[in-house]
């Protein structure tokens, strides 16, 4: 049942697709997903990779990315709304933060139409999930969308020094902190066509979608990080 799921995330289209004789798409499949997200079963899967990469190698949480990403949702949904990409279409747009390394953190989701600002706010208070293990000084790194002096505020109310490149000028995105966030949202989309092409329409079931897409990329970045270090009787012959 689990292995139908990812291939639904990694593969995407329609959960008929990936449905068999021995698992139905309408009733099995679908119910489980539901009951596994009531659960939070996604979640903590999320919460557990996260972990144990926090404890073998480390989080970064002295640098942190945001940035966002807009994709297709054409079923609309919740949360979706007009596109300024893909001609006034239905999309939604994924506001996500990592760490120094690249490792996703958090994320929250508006409609594409939403501007990036307002979604600051929420997903810097998503490190809330590491109590109080955070470093003494936290440095954002924001693109010029974020230039403004509301911005710097809520930056200094919450304790954070930032850098953000300014309005009007061209910074190389490989000259900043920000490819990372970059390089995280292309796993995202090239990665798992369920997050390229959303067709879900409830926002539960798009975050479970994205939490455990979050726990595949961060175990892979586990195992690829800890491949010269470590040994292990099912280490891969070549890394990763």
């Amino acid at each position: 049942m689990f292995d139908k799921l990812v291939a639904r995330l990694v593969l995407g289209g329609s959960y008929h697709r990936h449905a068999d004789d021995r698992v139905s798409a309408t009733t099995l499949l679908r119910a489980r997903r539901d009951e596994w997200i009531a659960a939070g079963v996604f979640d903590r899967l999320e919460q557990a990779a996260l972990e144990a990469y926090d404890t073998v190698v480390g989080l970064d949480l002295s640098d942190l990315v945001v940035d966002g990403c807009i994709v297709k949702a054409p079923c609309s949904g919740d949360n979706t709304g007009k596109s300024p990409v893909d001609r006034a279409k239905s999309g939604l747009k994924r506001s996500l933060l990592v760490e120094g390394a690249g490792v996703p953190i958090g994320c929250e989701l508006a409609g594409a139409n939403r501007h990036d600002s307002p979604l600051l706010r929420p997903i810097l208070e998503r490190l809330s999930r590491f109590g109080f293990d955070l470093p003494e000084t936290i440095t954002v790194h924001l693109d010029s969308g974020y230039d403004s002096a509301v911005t710097r505020e809520l930056l200094d109310e919450l304790g954070c020094t930032w850098q953000i490149n300014p309005k009007g000028q061209f910074v190389p995105v490989n000259h900043t902190h920000r490819w990372k966030v970059e390089r995280t949202n292309s796993w995202h989309t090239r990665g798992f066509r369920a997050l390229q092409i959303v067709t879900d329409r409830s926002e539960a079931i798009q975050r479970a979608w994205i939490a455990l897409a979050n726990a595949i990329i961060i175990v892979r970045r586990l195992i690829r990080t800890v491949w010269t270090t470590h040994r292990w009787d099912t280490r891969p012959r070549r890394r990763p």
